[in-house]
């Protein structure tokens, strides 16, 4: 697939373009990756570290909350690696630290070595500085120890020349198994293609900047259809996952709600069509995969509005349920509840609300079984989340802090605070055994 890369230098998203040419300054890099991350996961190269004047971490942390992104750049040490993983890095991208002792202190399916060839050899610290090796000798070592590789043509890079592909075949073969990511160069939608048919990926900045390579082409580049109209069957769903309805797209719907930032499909009736254009629920594309086989998409978006369904409800197939439908009544009541609800009462008292999240905790503590534990668990969730909304907060925000925990590779320890820990001597005072 394609990895859209974003070099940052002095706070700007920049391309070097191999040396060859002025520097191209491509513009505020959190605007450019709001418009790259809509097809996945993207490349961030911090330019100022790599070469060790200075860093651009404030901007890159901020990615990191927003985007799903691969990081890289001076990454020098144990401790600026594990920051950048613990703040939800993907992968981290490696050159001169790339080497088995320090790979082996973290996760390998995070790790990403870089190797930069230049002139047929091996390079670190910014492409500055030979090591007299060749890559297939680079990739033998350090398989055992990383989830792939980031080859890039140095010669190339920013030369829109394109990818050698014999090379790359070699180079994949030579990697067994170990996913390659491949940079310097590309420069057509068809190479992206090829490339994901191989087993590796594409990593490009230069000429997607320069309009040589659009999104949608090298995203489509690699789908497959087996209808005569060749469309592309897309589940719609919302940010946790859940399907709203299934429609279709081609290249023309593509490239429309990848530039625009919204959903939109194709119709076989109508064309193009842009959702919630008439209606007004309209949805904000979070992004776009491809599934396993190329043959499908899914499209992530927020939907506003009533729903996806021009039948005016969630979902194509039901109104929504569990959470998220809680979520949106709650919602709905936030604005509209009537004086001397109870939903009321809890939005307008948080003294009131606090002593109740308290009280249904302590209630799931004490549970017996399955089925009182459903039914406790089930209420500090309605009132968790009646908190969360009062202060603004959402389900999807909720879940993607889950998220980046998850990707964490240092842990907390976990125990409680003091202040909640009883002691056996009240305890006992209590009666409560």
């Amino acid at each position: 697939m394609i990895v859209p890369s974003i070099d940052i230098k002095g706070g700007r998203a920049v391309q070097l373009r191999g040396g060859k040419h002025p520097v191209l300054d491509v513009g505020d890099p959190e605007e450019v990756a709001a418009r790259y991350a809509r097809v996945g996961e993207i490349a961030i190269v911090d330019l100022d570290a790599a070469l060790g004047k200075g860093d651009n971490k404030e901007i890159v942390m901020r990615l990191l909350k927003r985007y799903s992104c691969r990081v890289g750049g001076g990454l020098r040490t144990k401790e600026t690696v594990t920051e950048y993983l613990n703040a939800g890095a993907r992968a981290v991208m490696l050159g001169t630290m790339a080497e088995p002792e320090f790979l082996s202190e973290f996760p390998k399916q995070r790790l990403i070595a870089a190797l930069d060839e230049k002139a047929g050899e091996v390079v670190v610290e910014g492409w500055t500085k030979g090591t007299g090796r060749k890559i297939e000798e680079r990739m033998a070592a350090l398989a055992p120890y990383v989830g792939g590789f980031l080859v890039t043509f140095c010669d190339d890079e920013g030369s829109l020349g394109g990818i050698d592909l014999e090379r790359a075949k070699s180079l994949i073969a030579s990697a067994k198994g170990v996913r390659i990511t491949f940079a310097g160069g590309a420069g057509s939608a068809k190479e992206v293609g090829e490339l994901d048919r191989l087993g590796s990926d594409v990593q490009a900045g230069t000429a997607i900047a320069m309009g040589r390579l659009k999104l949608a082409e090298a995203l489509s580049s690699c789908l497959v259809s087996d209808r005569p109209d060749g469309l592309w069957p897309t589940v719609v769903c919302d940010e946790g996952g859940r399907a709203l309805g299934l429609v279709w797209s081609d290249l023309e719907s593509l490239d429309a709600a990848i530039e625009s930032g919204r959903g939109v499909y194709h119709s076989r009736s109508r064309g193009l069509w842009i959702k919630g254009e008439s209606s007004g629920d309209v949805q904000e594309l979070v992004r776009i995969d491809a599934d396993c086989d190329r043959d499908a998409i899914r499209f992530t978006v927020r939907q506003k509005g009533c729903g996806f369904c021009h039948l005016g409800r969630r979902s194509c197939f039901d109104d929504g349920s569990g959470i998220e439908k809680l979520e949106r009544t709650l919602l709905s009541r936030k604005v509209s509840a009537p004086e001397g609800s109870y939903t009321r009462k809890l939005f307008d008292d948080p003294e009131m609300l606090g002593a109740k999240l308290r009280e249904e905790a302590d209630e799931l503590n004490k549970a017996k079984d399955a089925s009182e534990a459903s039914a406790e668990a089930a209420d500090v969730i309605y009132f968790a989340l009646t908190k969360a909304v009062s202060m603004g907060a959402s389900l999807a925000s909720i879940e993607a802090v889950l998220d980046q925990r998850s990707l964490r590779v240092s842990r907390r320890g976990g125990a409680p605070k003091s202040a909640y820990i009883q002691s056996s001597e009240e305890t006992a005072w209590t009666g409560e055994h």
